[in-house]
């Protein structure tokens, strides 16, 4: 049994949002965040937990994290996905999956769906790609204040470019890496989907940066946070596309619309926030 071990606050656009910590990391409230789209958290959430995407996504992380996780549930459950009358609970996921990503509390003051910040923050992407970014710059000042006391680095750049490397890169293992291959060969492959990325979003190739910013680093250590967002994102989303069969000639395509169209909300979002949350914009 997973233990909780505190509850903290997060105030992210003068929203309240709880988070408990648990043995297995942080969980974030989904009911408190949905609350930034609607009062009516309880839709707000089952509509989410119904698309096809979600499902997805939420069922790539418990097969990551979860050795428990019902594989067979979890197949019937995206059969049925997509449909239009098709409605999927917090409480039902939980029960017919057995998953542990995502957690039913009850209670007057503490109770709500809590979910993993893995997960959190693509909910957090679905509500406002704006509201992402200052969940996580939020998120980063409550464990700056925890490493503070326990003398740790916790690195949000890091942290933020590992929320969806690992599903990316097993949806590449898995559907795009033919048995039998050399180490080099498996590394070229990598290689090539970072960079199908890269090019979505940054518009080159990482060799090609290299080539004109020779010691600084590599491409993505100079990204901002609004791209190390918009990447983060692009991978979840890769990894779907991957798992549906799309060429990389489809995929680059699609991740480089939704990439400007992330950016351009979160930019969007940086001017008409800026000063109105509290947050130094300067950072």
């Amino acid at each position: 049994m997973l233990q909780a071990r505190k509850n903290q606050k997060l105030f992210v656009n003068e929203q309240e949002i709880s988070v408990l910590s648990r043995d297995n990391g942080e969980f974030i409230s989904l009911t408190d965040i949905a609350r930034q789209k609607n009062a009516a958290t309880g839709l707000v959430i089952s509509h989410w937990l119904s698309t096809r995407f979600t499902i997805e996504f939420n069922g790539l992380w418990e097969q990551l994290h979860n050795p428990d996780f019902n594989l067979t549930e979890f197949g019937n459950i995206k059969n049925e996905a997509g449909h239009n009358s098709y409605v999927l609970t917090s409480k039902q996921w939980i029960e017919k999956t057995n998953a542990i990503g995502l957690i039913a509390k009850t209670g007057r003051y503490n109770g709500g769906t809590f979910t993993h910040r893995d997960i959190a923050f693509e909910f957090a992407s679905w509500i406002s790609a704006s509201f992402k970014l200052y969940l996580i710059k939020e998120f980063q000042r409550l464990k700056d204040e925890e490493n503070k006391r326990l003398e740790l680095d916790w690195d949000l750049r890091r942290s933020l470019s590992k929320i969806n490397y690992t599903i990316h890169t097993d949806a590449i293992k898995e559907n795009l890496i033919p048995k039998e291959l050399d180490p080099i060969a498996v590394n070229r492959i990598y290689a090539e989907e970072a960079d199908i990325l890269n090019v979505a979003l940054f518009g080159l190739t990482a060799r090609d940066w290299n080539k004109n910013n020779e010691n600084r680093g590599n491409l993505r250590d100079s990204a901002t946070m609004e791209q190390l967002v918009v990447l983060s994102n692009l991978e979840s989303i890769n990894a779907m596309l991957i798992g549906r069969g799309l060429l990389a000639s489809e995929r680059i395509f699609e991740l480089n619309r939704i990439a400007i169209i992330q950016m351009k909300s979160l930019l969007n979002g940086q001017v008409l926030m800026k000063g109105s949350i509290g947050i130094d914009q300067s950072k």
